[in-house]
């Protein structure tokens, strides 16, 4: 199993909102966008308290100042719509007394609270009473991002008809935020897009939030760098929000250069890095093991006056599993358990994960026990290490005792685990366990994903289960997942030794219509298993669409089998794939359609279609050809087959006679 990078650890450290010294202690840290969030609050508390301070003293100890009666009865009904269990009856009661802004700060409480529902019934209900502002839209729709309905909140941004509403650059940053959040990247962009097209002037948020998003993408640079260029021909600067930000897509993209060069960029505009800064580019290291760069980098933090924490450490750590410094990435893992760092396994599994692939199997194991004797909290992660390990290494009872330990002494799991266990148990070839973890896949809603179904299908066919591997990769296309080529072509060849040839042709498809690009083999591959099956329309379709990938000896032997048993209908358009492609039909194909139309002369009209169409392709009835059809064409008008043949014949005699004078 590749262990998950600390990017997700790393490229989320709570930013430092009152300069490099402030301390940073957790490792559920804030994304770029949650600190310019804490930072606008953090500035805006810094203001209310300035103009407190700055308030003029009159030299006396002033009382308490009082509220009016009436200032009074909203608050008493803001606390009392809050706390109701019954939103609706109370806003009835009580609303009518609420201004916009003391509803807006419902909302705030609501979705401060997660009680999602209460909050969409108080925002309906102050549409339908005219009660909004912009705030109310961006509060709201920033709630419904956090609550990971991100339908809902563009259903709402939609709804706006109000245009200057529409293009606010706070409602805008929120309908992209709770798109990026949600992992809608691409919807977020083209939105980003028409909402410009729209009127929106983006701000530095913007662009923030739609680089966070960059970060979560496979090749998402290429997007930021987009993204980046936009902001500076639109003169805005980059802060060290943003630049941290860049430097996470960076390191996700193994960016390494281009990390450091904004990294020094950002230090000589007069930034100061924060521990997210340090943190993410360390990250951006990890990816190719560079660590003597890395010590450097921390050392350079140090002397800036920050303390590297769990995130940078843990980071380093990666660092040097990466560059196969084990006795170094021990030593840090000693350091860590010192700090009280190490409580969780994620330290454990960066080595574990590392000695295993370097095939230092027995070391990892010894990891893993140590962890054990230790108590550490696991979520499952270290098992999954050691049970993909063993697979590797061919210890599969050593794979299935520890997926049975896991399942003997945890409760919870997730995707990477239950691929895992199902993963052991097919390398053992015990299909009863496997069955159990797809049901208890089914019992805690957990979807599969590509690599459940990919699994399963390689199993079933190894047990020879070739039916059951078709369903399974049915089953994966239609919950739309690519299915993998080679697996594909192998289940497409099995399928049809059992005579499965319209399951066999049905995985063609799958993977003719997916995005991928085909190997030429396989038009041909599918063109003998149809053959063999006798299922000669859909043979003929892939002669059509791929005629030039496909042996001139398949194709022959495609149409004398279609021209044997095919339908009879489709005989002239076979003739003319067949010739298209590249492939001379020679008479014998010819005197087998006649035989077909001789057997059925209700269809002579399409023997007529044939002959008059043969010289035109350079193809004349020979004698044995002729006779056949002289003798049976009673059935079809002397006179009429007298005709097209004398005709075919002069055609042929022209021909014969231009070639003659091109040669002389």
């Amino acid at each position: 199993m590749e262990v998950t990078s600390v990017q997700g650890v790393a490229g989320g450290v709570q930013h430092v909102l009152c300069g490099p010294s402030s301390p940073i202690s957790s490792l559920s840290i804030l994304s770029p966008t949650l600190w310019r969030s804490a930072r606008a609050k953090n500035s805006h508390l810094c203001c209310v308290t300035t103009r407190v301070a700055e308030a003029p003293n009159n030299g006396s100890n002033s009382a308490p100042k009082r509220h009016s009666k009436h200032y009074l009865a909203r608050q008493s009904a803001i606390v009392q719509v809050q706390d109701s269990s019954d939103l609706l009856s109370a806003l009835t009661r009580l609303g009518g007394s609420l201004t916009v802004q003391d509803l807006n700060a419902i909302i705030r409480h609501l979705g401060t609270k997660k009680r999602w529902h209460d909050l969409s019934q108080l925002f309906e209900w102050m549409l339908q009473n005219e009660k909004v502002s912009a705030s109310s839209y961006s509060s709201y729709i920033k709630f419904m991002g956090k609550s990971l309905n991100p339908v809902k909140a563009l259903e709402i941004y939609n709804n706006i008809q109000d245009e200057s509403t529409k293009k606010n650059v706070h409602i805008c940053n929120s309908v992209l935020g709770s798109l990026i959040r949600s992992g809608k990247f691409d919807v977020s962009f083209k939105l980003f897009d028409q909402m410009k097209q729209n009127g929106l002037t983006p701000d530095a948020v913007t662009y923030s939030t739609l680089l966070a998003g960059c970060s979560k993408l496979k090749n998402g640079y290429n997007k930021a760098l987009e993204f980046v260029q936009e902001l500076q021909r639109n003169e805005l600067q980059m802060d060290s929000v943003i630049y941290g930000t860049l430097l996470a897509v960076c390191a996700s993209n193994n960016k390494l250069e281009e990390a450091e060069g904004y990294f020094k960029k950002m230090k000589d505009e007069g930034h100061s890095p924060n521990v997210y800064h340090y943190s993410s580019l360390l990250n951006a290291y990890s990816m190719r093991g560079n660590y003597k760069e890395a010590d450097a980098l921390v050392q350079d933090m140090k002397s800036a006056g920050l303390v590297p924490n769990k995130v940078i450490l843990t980071t380093l750590l990666k660092v040097y599993v990466r560059g196969g410094l084990f006795e170094k990435s021990r030593e840090l893992l000693g350091e860590l358990e010192a700090l009280g760092y190490a409580e969780e396994e994620m330290p454990y599994c960066l080595l574990m994960d590392a000695l295993a692939k370097a095939g230092r199997i027995h070391e990892a194991k010894l990891v893993f026990h140590e962890m054990k004797e230790k108590s550490v909290r696991s979520d499952g992660y270290s098992y999954s290490i050691m049970i993909s390990a063993f697979c590797r290494g061919g210890l599969v009872e050593d794979a299935k005792q520890l997926a049975k330990d896991f399942e003997g002494t945890h409760d919870r799991y997730d995707l990477v685990m239950l691929n895992t266990m199902i993963c052991a148990y097919c390398r053992a070839g015990d299909m009863d366990s496997v069955m159990e973890m797809m049901r208890k896949m089914d019992e805690l809603k957990i979807t599969p994903d590509y690599n459940t179904f990919h699994i399963l299908i390689k199993y079933f066919c190894k047990e020879k289960l070739y039916l059951l591997a078709y369903q399974t990769m049915e089953d994966m296309h239609k919950k739309g997942h690519q299915p993998d080529e080679e697996l594909c072509s192998s289940l497409m060849f099995l399928l049809g030794k059992i005579r499965a040839y319209s399951e066999a042709y049905s995985v063609y498809n799958m993977l003719r219509y997916s995005k991928r690009t085909m190997c030429k083999a396989l038009h041909e591959k599918i063109l003998h298993v149809l053959v063999a099956g006798q299922l000669l329309r859909d043979a003929y379709v892939v002669v059509k669409d791929n005629a030039g990938l496909i042996s001139k000896p398949a194709i022959k032997k495609f149409a004398t089998a279609f021209m044997k048993l095919g339908n009879i209908n489709l005989i002239n358009d076979v003739l003319k794939a067949v010739d298209a492609s590249g492939c001379k039909i020679d008479q014998g194909l010819f005197q087998m359609a006649i035989s077909r139309y001789v057997s059925l002369p209700e269809r002579k009209d399409m023997l007529f279609q044939m002959l008059q169409w043969m010289p035109g392709q350079g193809y004349v009835a020979d004698s044995a050809t002729r006779n056949l059809i002289l003798k049976n064409s009673h059935l079809f008008g002397r006179q009429q087959i007298a005709e097209i043949l004398s005709k075919q014949h002069m055609i042929s005699k022209a021909s014969k006679s231009r070639e003659k004078e091109k040669r002389v």
